[in-house]
């Protein structure tokens, strides 16, 4: 593992970059290409999304826990597990030691807990919000040092649609997403000024195979079972409708490209109408048609 190293600011204290003094001695462009880095890359959004930036001319590596042991892709497989400090830390020095520099980072990777807010153990919870919440933490506060030095960068944060419009059975992956929204806000403020700017992407209902990722709550009730049977079958249609990773991809890649992009992009029909209708139909009527949807009384 590379060398942790400190880089001095006149105005400020050291920066901790856990990446190679060589890496660090110049920040320096060493391909013509912009460097991406996408989280949780091996399926789904985050290999849709590495294989449109690399058509976008983008220099893509992606990342998975098993690295390259992931299979073949278009793109390098890093080796990195969100959820520790010594593998993100790794991953990302060994990139930057290849290209010396970052320019685009898509913090992808997720998982999610379906089932009533009363059927998730404490640590079930603390287990989800390690990875969708503090997992883009940890990998943002490597990549902004390097950010930072350059003088420019882009962080998109995949977050979701239920980060603005919690759904009834999840409860927790939903205060994920609402806390990368919060986060997201306040850190593109503060980071503005050094040429970096933050993102939200915020998918509605997508076919991916993501629910090989998603596990239901640890605690089961049974008197949840009636309801949870008839928000699993809205749930069902919804996915049926409902738009391909290629999609949310294509939001990746305009957030990416755009000259002065926007903190949030809705991504997906129902996610935009969903945004709408929460900013302007009465809380009353907008609960009716979330009630409605999922067969709620």
């Amino acid at each position: 593992m590379s060398d942790i190293i400190k880089l001095q600011r006149p105005d400020a204290g050291a920066d901790t970059l856990p990446v190679s003094s060589l890496a660090l001695k110049d920040i320096r462009m060493t391909t013509p290409k912009k460097v991406a880095l996408v989280t949780g890359a091996s399926s789904g959004i985050g290999e849709a999304a590495a294989l449109q930036l690399l058509s976008a001319g983008y220099r893509v590596y992606g990342t998975s826990r098993r690295g390259a042991d992931a299979g073949d892709r278009a793109f390098p497989l890093l080796a990195l597990d969100v959820t520790d400090d010594a593998s993100v830390a790794a991953a990302i020095a060994q990139l930057v030691e290849r290209e010396g520099r970052i320019d685009l980072l898509v913090n992808n990777a997720g998982v999610g807990v379906t089932g009533a807010a009363e059927e998730s153990s404490i640590e079930q919870v603390h287990a989800l919000f390690e990875t969708n919440f503090h997992g883009v933490v940890r990998v943002t506060n490597v990549v902004l040092p390097i950010m930072r030095r350059q003088g420019s960068g882009r962080i998109l944060n995949i977050g979701s649609g239920l980060g603005l419009i919690p759904a009834p059975f999840n409860a927790y992956y939903s205060a994920t997403k609402h806390a990368l929204e919060g986060y997201s806000e306040s850190l593109d403020h503060e980071v503005r000024g050094f040429g970096v700017r933050i993102v939200v992407i915020e998918p509605g209902a997508t076919r991916t195979a993501f629910e090989t990722s998603t596990v239901p709550s640890d605690k089961p009730m049974a008197a949840y079972d009636a309801i949870r049977a008839k928000y699993l079958a809205a749930y069902d249609q919804a996915i049926a409708h409902a738009g391909s990773a290629q999609d949310v991809a294509a939001t990746i890649v305009r957030a990416a490209s755009a000259g002065t992009p926007r903190l949030r992009y809705p991504s997906g029909k129902d996610a935009r109408q969903g945004a709408f209708a929460r900013r302007f139909l009465p809380r009353s009527l907008f609960d009716r048609v979330l009630h409605k949807q999922f067969g709620l009384a």
